[in-house]
């Protein structure tokens, strides 16, 4: 079993921009999720691979987490049969003093909400804070993808937006 160590930041600003080394469109549905599962299921198409993810509905940075390449079709097939909504996103990768930052510039009704993720090797590992990376919304459920699907941000209100109201 995989324990997936994931801190989740707001992005501020471009700086990040110019430190990209790749980008890759994706597009997730889910499956199966909470409330009533203990576990999200979610079918994932990276260009043109495609994965099956189930995950643990645990909040907080450490979540047990199973991933399986499945064929792009069946894939295809879940996502317009199977999912709700869907996440579209453009995923940048930007490597900072040997960690890689995954930035998730998100599309349709998430646009303008632009998140940083990085995944550690335990829990208390330090990284970095780079000049860009806003506050860490790792522990706050409206920033997960699965949230996002079902409550998009463009429908979110002003004091949802408002991270010093969540914290």
């Amino acid at each position: 079993m995989k324990v997936e160590i994931e801190r989740k930041f707001l992005v501020v600003g471009d700086g990040w921009r110019a430190q990209a080394l790749r980008a890759e469109t994706m597009a997730q549905g889910y499956l199966a999720g909470p409330p009533a599962a203990r576990c999200s299921v979610r079918v994932r198409v990276v260009g043109e691979h495609a994965f099956l993810n189930i995950k643990s509905a645990t909040a907080g940075i450490a979540r047990d987490e199973y991933e399986y390449a499945i064929a792009l079709d069946d894939a295809q097939r879940m996502l317009a049969t199977l999912a709700g909504a869907v996440v579209e996103k453009q995923r940048h990768y930007v490597e900072v003093d040997g960690h890689t930052f995954e930035i998730d510039e998100f599309r349709s009704d998430n646009a303008g909400l632009i998140v940083a993720e990085l995944e550690l090797d335990t829990i208390d590992a330090p990284s970095p804070r780079p000049a860009w990376l806003g506050p860490e919304v790792s522990d706050l459920k409206r920033y997960y993808n699965l949230n996002l699907a079902a409550h998009p941000y463009s429908r979110w209100t002003a004091a949802e937006r408002n991270i010093d109201d969540a914290c």
